[in-house]
């Protein structure tokens, strides 16, 4: 079992996202329905941001609903949607007490009017916090935030009137993760390996971590191990190893 002992604090990644998958499998092998398996992952959730804060990381981002997730039955999306805020609204004085600061990414005009007012509600109560920045992925898929980015910059071409040089520094500040930095570390859990359309920019250079723990068994020993796997990785960004400092 990892343990937080195990963990070298000058290592850590800076960012880390989740993919979070298998609470249908999970709540299926139960004799369940899909949301049974939806409500049980919020203990993980619970222990990630926990596990993650208490080890000082600096950015965690889950990914929480994608648009793609539209089509599935119309019953689960209205429990996710309820779940989503009841949970947002339980646990508001733990992001309170905990100094997190918690963040969007993707699109709310398309969410339920009562999500729309909760999340925001979150979002504005913590904006003081200084500690982790949480960062929640809602109606969001990789593509969509490219394209998005690409019709805002598109429209600002066009009333400037003028053209601008596009860079790498002018694409990231058109993304919804603005000044965030890219992750170090994606985890995704039920032992699936794809990215599943999230953050395709972002996870360039990032380390990819799979486990074949369902997300509502993912706790903070699991956190640990894929924590400790990356600092067992030599990252080199397209350079040799004898050019990495160690």
């Amino acid at each position: 079992m990892a343990k937080k002992e195990d963990i070298r604090k000058d290592r850590l990644p800076n960012h880390i996202a989740v993919i979070m998958d298998g609470n249908g499998r999970w709540a299926k092998k139960r004799g369940n329905q899909r949301i049974f398996g939806h409500k049980n992952g919020v203990q993980a959730v619970k222990e990630t941001v926990e596990g993650s804060a208490e080890l000082g990381i600096n950015y965690l981002t889950l990914y929480a609903f994608s648009r793609e997730n539209w089509n599935r039955p119309k019953q689960e999306i209205d429990a996710l949607m309820n779940l989503l805020v009841t949970t947002v609204d339980k646990e508001l004085s733990t992001l309170q007490k905990n100094n997190i600061k918690l963040h969007i990414i993707g699109d709310l005009k398309e969410l339920p009017k009562q999500v729309q007012e909760k999340i925001e509600y979150a979002v504005e109560k913590t904006q003081s916090n200084s500690g982790l920045n949480l960062n929640l992925a809602l109606n969001y898929s990789g593509r969509w935030e490219i394209l998005n980015a690409m019709k805002q910059y598109g429209k600002d071409i066009q009333k400037q009137n003028k053209p601008v040089d596009l860079d790498l520094d002018t694409v990231n500040r058109y993304l919804t993760t603005g000044n965030t930095p890219d992750p170090d570390l994606l985890i995704r859990t039920s032992g699936e390996q794809r990215l599943s359309n999230f953050l395709l920019w972002q996870l360039a250079y990032s380390e990819l971590y799979f486990t074949e723990t369902l997300w509502p068994d993912f706790r903070k020993e699991n956190l640990y191990k894929a924590i400790i796997n990356y600092q067992n990785r030599e990252r080199r960004f397209g350079k040799i190893s004898e050019q990495i400092i160690k």
